[in-house]
């Protein structure tokens, strides 16, 4: 399942010539799997840290097409699939009216709370629609 979530592009996401700055990028794309996981799973991020298990970035591989500029309003899409019972992977894209500005994988892991590996809670191990 894909979500998608909007933004404008505000001052303090710019650099000195009105572009997004590369890392605020990072921010869009935690926004976006935060989203995801509540839509999909039905459970907010909190949930699963109360439940002791610690949703974290593992790796992100980015690709910076075109820039997002200061007023754009930009869509972060987000989608999820289980690469084995310890990694998720999210394809996440920002887009300005259709068009790719950025895409990134991001695989993501799950600790307890000692920070170590885990299974992925069930929750995420079946998405619908996927």
């Amino acid at each position: 399942m894909e979500t998608r979530l909007s933004y404008r592009v505000y001052l303090e996401d710019t650099d000195q010539l009105g572009v997004v700055y590369y890392a605020n990028y990072f921010k869009y794309f935690e926004r976006g799997r935060s989203e995801w996981l509540t839509a999909v799973t039905g459970h907010a991020v909190a949930s699963f840290q109360q439940s002791g298990i610690l949703l974290v970035v593992h790796k992100v591989t980015a690709t910076f097409r075109k820039p997002a500029l200061l007023w754009d309003t930009i869509d972060v899409v987000s989608s999820f699939t289980v690469e084995s019972p310890y990694r998720g992977q999210f394809k996440q894209r920002v887009e300005r009216a259709g068009e790719l500005l950025v895409d990134a994988v991001i695989d993501l892991v799950a600790l307890d709370t000692n920070q170590n590996l885990v299974e992925l809670p069930p929750q995420l191990r079946v998405t619908p629609g996927a």
